[in-house]
């Protein structure tokens, strides 16, 4: 699957409709941010998906995406540096383009 049949995005990446995602799309996007999903990774999405069934939200920002993750996963995995090195830039962000999610509201 290349780009150009990937399901409509809008200018900042993200699916207009969460529900065409699938992990071939959610591969294509991390490669597009020269992303290669590993199992860390997977986690990190499966977790942003549950939270947004849970939720009807992505996390509204970077702090509170965090604060989720340690919750959920333990203070290994919910501290910034970790989930930077994962997802480059901010991570919420990125990880919700990624898991297929709505923008976070208050990431820049």
């Amino acid at each position: 699957m290349t780009k150009a049949n990937t399901p409509e995005r809008n200018n900042e990446g993200f699916l207009e409709n969460s529900s065409d995602w699938s992990p071939e799309i959610a591969a294509i996007i991390a490669a597009e941010d020269q992303i290669g999903l590993s199992e860390k990774h997977w986690e990190i999405i499966g977790f942003l998906r549950e939270f947004y069934k849970e939720h009807e939200m992505s996390p509204p920002s970077n702090r509170l995406f965090v604060r989720s993750v340690k919750e959920a996963l333990g203070e290994d995995k919910g501290n910034s540096i970790y989930l930077m090195q994962l997802f480059p830039g901010t991570p919420a962000k990125t990880a919700c383009r990624i898991a297929g999610l709505p923008r976070p509201t208050n990431c820049l």
